[in-house]
């Protein structure tokens, strides 16, 4: 049914997405975004649905309100459920009252789908509760930005400057010393605290505080700029015992991820909850195989091995595919063993129904020789199921330790299509701080996308290497660089971990 729902987008953060509007993103054909909504929502929609970009920046508009207002009436009247995503919530300073205006005079069917409003989400990031009961008992929502076609302001300025209530202004920046030359003109203490808060809730978040006499001098010292809220009242005076956010240690600290887009979901996740700003540059792209014979056929005599060890998370996903497709589950691995590389593949066969024989404790495949060595694999048939291309140690010295093994590729990595040219430009202008590798073949394909000699001079300056084990450090040694980070333990945990530690002791 063609519909149009108005979608507040949350202040910035993409957790702070409501799970109605996500579940709305889900199912629209058309989605209509600002600038001010997070990029990071856009996973949420089908890989199908037209995007369509109409955000206003810096008084650059890609699209007059008018003429949204129109794109939304047309899309609906084709037929189509249209997702207006808006940064904010919808009728707090976001116009959207003037477009389901538009809609109700079209008769399209509409609906109001709230979202975190930056007025309260900023400040609580910021360590600024809006009301408390010692200082503020209210709270006002202003804007800094009136319609410019107004004879005069429409503001009380005496009102607001006398009240007890904290002042938020949206969209101040830009009329800062007017606003606060407004508030002293009208009788508020020049001593009364105030603060600006920018990109609030986001990776690059900053505060900058003062008296309101003062704040507008020190913005401009600053280079303080837009968008950016301004919080006036007492409450301010709460931000140096309440501050949590911006204690985060990789705070504004852009970190690359080299990781496979299927696998990176983890490391992202670990690495936005130290603060960093990730940049996802995925070097292997993975996928099944068109021949998949062999796979099967190892399928059909599983009850001939006594061991499958598994080497990663995409050796457990893709087989499982093969035995889906055969109508099959874990009962199929009947009397057979189970090894694990490490604890996620270990997890991935949990969540499958098996619980692993053996995980070692170190999360290499020697170390997983060294285990099944121990648990009696001299003299056992052996399965892996692995990637088509990978080391050969593991195979190799299983043989060499008695087992007759049987090594099946179910999935291959490929060198992903992009250009390095988008990071290349990051580190230039100084917003990337770490670049990361999980495997040797993410160190292989980064140096394939970005030649060494353009990352060098990066690396001399800011940029800090991390791997997360020895035969990935071993890797990019060989291509002339050293390792800055490397956890004790090999896992992706371990990992984010160790940038956070790192970021923490610059």
């Amino acid at each position: 049914m063609s519909k149009v729902y108005l979608l507040g987008a949350g202040p910035g953060d993409p957790g702070l997405l409501t799970l109605k509007a996500r579940d709305i993103l889900a199912a629209a054909d058309i989605v209509v975004y600002d600038y001010l909504a997070s990029p990071g929502l856009l996973q949420h929609c089908r890989d199908d649905a037209e995007l369509i970009y109409v955000g206003k920046k810096g008084g650059e508009h890609t699209m007059s309100q008018t003429d949204i207002n129109s794109l939304l009436v047309d899309k609906a009247r084709a037929g189509w459920c249209v997702a207006r995503l808006k940064g904010g919530d919808p009728y707090v300073f976001g116009r959207g009252a003037e477009e389901a205006e538009d809609l109700v005079a079209a008769g399209i069917d509409f609906e109001v789908v709230p979202g975190v409003t930056s007025a309260v989400a900023a400040p609580a990031y910021a360590g600024i509760p809006l009301t408390h009961r010692l200082y503020s008992s209210s709270v006002t929502f202003i804007t800094g930005h009136e319609d410019p076609n107004k004879e005069k302001s429409a503001h009380n300025w005496p009102a607001l400057a006398n009240s007890a209530s904290t002042l938020v202004f949206f969209m101040g920046v830009k009329n800062l010393s007017s606003i606060t030359g407004n508030l002293l003109q009208a009788g508020m203490d020049a001593q009364t605290p105030a603060a600006l808060v920018r990109w609030g809730t986001t990776c690059q978040q900053q505060t900058l505080t003062a008296h309101v006499k003062d704040i507008a001098s020190k913005a401009r010292e600053a280079g303080f700029q837009a968008p950016a809220l301004l919080i006036v009242g007492q409450v301010v005076g709460l931000r140096d015992t309440l501050s949590w956010f911006e204690h985060k240690p990789l705070l504004g600290r852009g970190v690359v991820v080299t990781r496979a887009r299927e696998q990176a979901s983890a490391l992202l996740q670990l690495l936005e909850t130290h603060g960093a700003c990730c940049f996802e540059f995925p070097t292997i792209s993975i996928s099944g195989l068109d021949d998949t014979q062999g796979i099967d056929k190892a399928v059909e005599l599983l009850s001939h091995y006594d061991w499958c060890i598994f080497t990663s998370v995409n050796g457990v996903k893709h087989f499982w595919s093969v035995l889906e497709k055969k109508s099959l589950d874990a009962r199929a691995l009947g009397r057979a063993r189970v090894g694990a590389i490490g604890p996620a593949t270990a997890q991935a066969l949990v969540d499958r129904g098996i619980r692993p024989d053996v995980v070692p404790d170190k999360y290499v495949a020697e170390s997983v020789v060294h285990s099944l060595v121990q648990a009696g694999v001299q003299g056992k048939k052996v399965l892996i199921p692995r990637a088509e291309k990978a080391r050969e140690i593991l195979p190799q010295e299983l043989v060499r330790a008695g087992a007759e093994v049987d090594v099946v590729p179910v999935y291959r990595t490929e060198l992903a299509e992009q250009s390095g040219e988008d990071i290349l430009q990051a580190m230039q202008d100084g917003r990337i701080h770490y670049v990361t590798f999980t495997s040797s073949s993410t160190v292989d394909n980064f140096f394939q996308l970005i030649a060494p000699e353009k990352l060098q001079p990066h690396v001399q300056e800011q940029v800090r290497l991390a791997c997360i084990g020895p035969i990935t450090a071993r890797t990019l040694q060989g291509y002339g660089f050293t390792a800055h980070i490397q956890p004790g333990e090999y896992t992706i945990p371990a990992l984010a971990r160790a940038l956070a530690e790192d970021a923490g002791s610059c």
